[in-house]
């Protein structure tokens, strides 16, 4: 599912412009990102939790040549789904898996 479809469901859903649910949309994105990007955590009950976590440095190999090479630490986005989304989803691929 994309950005355009959620879109097109709201709009259908609610009988709003698809142009003004759009902007709602990106609104609640562009949000959600400088909130992570000013290490805020993003929890939302029942859907799950967003949050910026730092991976250590670790040694690595570079795959074409052979050398090993130090990665530096990075912070990355992690996500926890909630309880409620986590059973739906089990309850739905349990069932499309038999």
């Amino acid at each position: 599912m994309t950005k355009f479809d959620i879109v097109q469901q709201i709009a259908k859903e609610t009988g709003l412009d698809a142009v003004q649910v759009k902007r709602v949309v990106q609104l609640l994105l562009d949000g959600m990102i400088e909130a992570l990007a000013r290490g805020q955590c993003l929890e939302w009950r029942d859907f799950g939790v967003f949050q910026v976590r730092t991976r250590k440095a670790r040694k690595a190999r570079n795959p074409r040549t052979g050398e090993k090479v130090m990665v530096p630490p990075r912070k990355v986005v992690g996500f926890r789904a909630g309880k409620v989304m986590r059973e739906r989803v089990e309850a739905t691929s349990g069932a499309s898996a038999r």
